[in-house]
């Protein structure tokens, strides 16, 4: 008779497939995952508590640092959340270029996801082949915003400033040159067979417990829930472009892996249009006023980012800061449901479970 033994195991927060300073506290009874225990706030600086001290176009650098590897859309919603509540209407260029810069960081995020899932399954190649096309991405933003990481591009009323001269050009450029990237990437990874085995049915959950766990983003799509706020509550100028809300349908970990893929093809399709119908000249700046004070009341508004939706309530008593800031970030709301998912898992299955998810620590802990 084989006898077992209990035993806690740490799991981080320095730990390569972690991505993150993320700590697990595991129970594991032989190798089979008896109870996980998420530990958080390692990378906890205190955001929405800072934001009652600054004014609202200084807030806007800390939100690149809460999901780092997709900034723009942070920028974008906090910027949306005022113009919303003081009735700013942001002109058409500026909106084209806000679109731009938010799809390439959506194509830029979910390949840095692509090739780290791929390297905690062992294989290198997919890694240097991600950041080879993000790297490319990473210096079309840079021209944009002058920086690589944190972009602090956008502005209450429009963008910091016009794009450079032919830059469009080179985003029309990039959508072909990717689109034959995506094919080699189905090539390598997607149909193999280690691959396949170690995704296929592992981290398996329903529609209703998706939905239960507030899950949103290809976490959500992937068990064939159609729900995409740039489709089903348009905002900015979303509602111009064609392109498709995707969805899987059995809820796993290799449906999630699909679903992100496809949405780098979705978002490629609305570079292409945004770049086509970009307007020849405009402001890029409404007029607002220099120093910004938010109307007496409450707002909130959310949009799509690449993990999932991204919300911004602010509560304003009419001062140049807010009387309260708080942010729904996606990965804090798609990591509840991991000790779900781990729980009687061997633990040889829990990075697959854990990178499926695709969390940013400086989102989770805000």
């Amino acid at each position: 008779m084989i006898r077992t033994e209990e035993m806690l195991l740490n799991v981080g927060p320095q730990h390569p497939s972690t991505h993150g300073v993320f700590r697990l506290v595991l129970k594991i009874d032989g190798e089979i995952i008896v109870e996980a225990t998420p530990v958080i706030g390692y990378l906890h600086r205190g955001t929405e508590k800072l934001a009652e001290n600054l004014q609202y176009t200084q807030i806007i650098p800390y939100t690149d640092r809460m999901d780092y590897i997709s900034a723009m859309t942070n920028n974008y919603v906090i910027c949306h959340a005022v113009e919303t509540m003081m009735g700013i209407q942001v002109p058409e260029r500026a909106e084209y270029l806000r679109v731009l810069a938010m799809e390439l960081n959506r194509v830029a995020s979910h390949l840095l996801w692509w090739g780290t899932y791929i390297l905690d399954f062992g294989a290198t190649s997919p890694l240097l082949y991600a950041f080879r096309e993000r790297e490319l991405i990473i210096n079309l933003l840079n021209e944009l915003s002058g920086a690589r990481i944190t972009f602090n591009y956008m502005r209450v009323g429009g963008v910091k400033w016009d794009a450079p001269e032919g830059w469009i050009e080179k985003v029309a450029d990039f959508v072909p040159y990717m689109r034959e990237q995506l094919k080699g990437y189905h090539d390598l990874v997607t149909g193999n067979e280690i691959f396949l085995n170690r995704t296929k049915g592992i981290g398996k959950y329903t529609k209703e417990d998706a939905l239960n766990y507030s899950l949103s983003g290809p976490n959500l799509r992937c068990t064939g829930i159609k729900w995409d706020l740039r489709k089903d509550e348009p905002y900015s100028i979303y509602d111009r472009f064609d392109f498709n809300v995707v969805t899987r349908e059995d809820g796993d970990a290799y449906s999630r892996y699909e679903c992100r893929l496809a949405e780098i093809e979705e978002s490629l399709k609305i570079i292409e249009q945004a770049a086509e119908q970009f307007p020849k000249d405009g402001e890029t700046m409404a007029k607002v006023p220099k120093i910004i004070k938010v109307p007496k009341g409450e707002g909130f508004v959310r949009i799509e980012a690449s993990r999932g939706e991204i919300g911004c309530y602010i509560a304003s008593d009419g001062k140049k800061e807010p009387y309260r800031m708080k942010f729904r970030r996606p990965s804090f709301y798609n990591l509840q449901i991991l000790p779900k998912l781990l729980k009687g898992e061997n633990i040889s299955n829990l990075i697959a479970i854990l990178g499926a998810v695709d969390i940013v620590l400086g989102e989770v802990d805000g």
